[in-house]
């Protein structure tokens, strides 16, 4: 049940046949914007009509603010779907961010998550609880209790290989810019490991080997 909405949900589907979000995209931590700013006191002035249109649509957003830009979400806090009120919260911010000149950037919309390799046998997760700060959610995953730092999942795996992990960074973006920065990727000498579930994600390899996975899910599902 979501804090300020009740347990009303929505899918991304329902989010994207809003009217007025075309500024937002959807990634692993819910509906995102990045408005664009040229200095700190340009990017503040959103941040009041933010909080008002927050309060109006009843969700608690996270507000980003940098002098390059204002960078806000609807966090999905517990997993089970989008806060009903997210598409009117979105469109007023939109509308507001017009009225102060922050022009829209979908293309910097991005989530970052780290997926780590568990061996059998063994329980990494109160580790990186306790090096990180980070809190339990779910069986296996930790999170930022601020959500500032990537989500981990704990991934067990077969085929344990002694003094080896197998941890890998996935990369959500949005699904028309999916492609983009696979390629992008593959022109810094990345190779394609595995295409197989494009266009929901792309497996890359670093040129040592390391793996990056760039996907345009939840954005891409219907």
């Amino acid at each position: 049940m979501d804090a300020s909405t009740g347990d009303e949900r929505i899918s991304g589907a329902d989010f994207h046949r809003a009217s007025g979000v075309e500024d937002w995209r959807i990634v692993a931590t819910g509906p995102q914007a990045v408005f664009l700013a040229t200095s700190l006191e340009h990017a503040t002035s959103l941040v009041a009509p933010i909080v008002a249109a927050a309060a109006s649509a009843g969700v608690l957003p996270d507000v980003d603010v940098r002098p390059e830009a204002v960078v806000v979400s609807v966090p999905d806090r517990d997993f089970q779907g989008i806060p009903a009120g997210a598409p009117a919260f979105a469109a007023e911010v939109s509308r507001a961010a017009a009225e102060r000149g922050l022009a829209a950037d979908p293309s910097r919309v991005q989530a970052i998550q780290l997926y780590v390799a568990q061996h059998s046998g063994a329980d990494v997760r109160p580790f990186f609880l306790a090096a990180l700060g980070y809190e339990p959610l779910g069986d296996g995953d930790a999170v930022d209790p601020l959500r500032r730092g990537p989500q981990l999942a704990m991934n067990p795996i077969s085929g344990d290989a002694a003094g080896r992990g197998r941890t890998h960074l996935d990369v959500f973006v949005p699904a028309d810019q999916r492609q983009v920065r696979v390629d992008a990727a593959l022109a810094a000498q990345g190779r394609l490991a595995d295409d197989s579930r494009a266009p929901m994600w792309s497996t890359l390899a670093s040129p040592d080997n390391h793996g990056v996975d760039i996907a345009g899910w939840p954005d891409a599902r219907d």
